[in-house]
């Protein structure tokens, strides 16, 4: 599995007033087994590009590959490339709906047209991969469970249809420290497990650095720059004057080599800052 996209452009409101411009140009590849992280400011373009991947969205001009597949092609069977394609968008559990946390997550796998046993035997596996105990939830009403099992729930049945592709826009948008933990603890397990692309969008900065082998950076629908998070995160200036940051840690770092510390604040996790800082002082 792989991912090209070639010169891709989007316009919202194309020929009215309020037109304008969401991609411009855009052009990467993802290959086979990555964990991509997307970041930028609000209104970059994040939302609007990974929407064009399972056809949610159409592109004015460009080229979108999915494993030598041009999904932009009219004559491209939209339904085959949704099954490879797995999107959840913010705030999943507001799309939860059925009866029981079986019957929810059993759902997408269902309308694959898979059989009873084989939507059994996923629905298990995939709540059990997302950290919660079968037993205890596979017959309770989605809507009793707290804020962040209805998430992992709801991307439960995301992974039963198990896709080639899994694309997070900001899952943890609006949880509690403890339950974000959690949430990005189950994440790394399911990229993992699966071993498929894994896309995330996020404005976690230290959340990225942790977790993605890629950083795609987007800017005004354009993309500002990409690599792995240690080439994007030493580019700290050019990063502040769109609007980002540096993971946490990486900051703290920057600001004592400002204020004339020796010091090299090209870290991207706690072990290496306090390695960093026990070699320095």
């Amino acid at each position: 599995m792989s991912i090209q996209v070639k010169n891709l452009k989007h316009v919202y409101s194309e020929g009215m007033p309020f037109e304008s411009v969401a991609l411009d140009d855009v052009s990467f590849e993802i290959n086979d087994g990555e964990f991509v992280g997307i970041i930028g400011h609000t209104g970059s373009g994040k939302s609007t590009l990974v929407q064009h991947f399972n056809g949610l969205l159409k592109p004015k001009s460009g080229a979108i590959m999915i494993s030598g597949v041009d999904i932009t092609n009219p004559a491209t069977s939209m339904r085959d490339i949704r099954k490879k394609i797995g999107l959840v968008f913010q705030y999943p559990e507001y799309q939860l709906f059925e009866e029981t946390v079986k019957q929810d997550v059993a759902f997408g796998p269902l309308n694959l047209g898979l059989d009873k046993e084989e939507v059994e035997v996923r629905v298990k596996e995939a709540i059990e991969l997302v950290g919660l105990d079968y037993e205890e939830v596979a017959e309770r009403s989605p809507f009793d469970l707290s804020g962040g099992q209805k998430r992992r729930v709801a991307i439960a049945g995301v992974i039963a249809m198990k896709p080639e592709v899994l694309i997070l826009d900001e899952p943890t948008a609006g949880l509690d420290p403890k339950a974000h933990k959690e949430l990005f603890e189950v994440i790394k397990k399911i990229h993992k497990e699966q071993s498929s692309i894994l896309i995330l969008v996020s404005h976690n900065m230290q959340d990225i650095a942790n977790l993605a082998d890629k950083i795609l950076v987007m800017e005004k629908g354009r993309l500002a720059m990409s690599g792995s998070p240690r080439e994007v995160f030493a580019r700290r200036e050019e990063l502040t004057a769109i609007g980002l940051s540096v993971p946490p840690i990486a900051e703290l770092l920057y600001q004592l080599r400002d204020k004339g510390f020796q010091i090299n604040p090209d870290v991207l996790s706690m072990d290496e800052a306090v390695e960093e800082l026990v070699k320095r002082l």
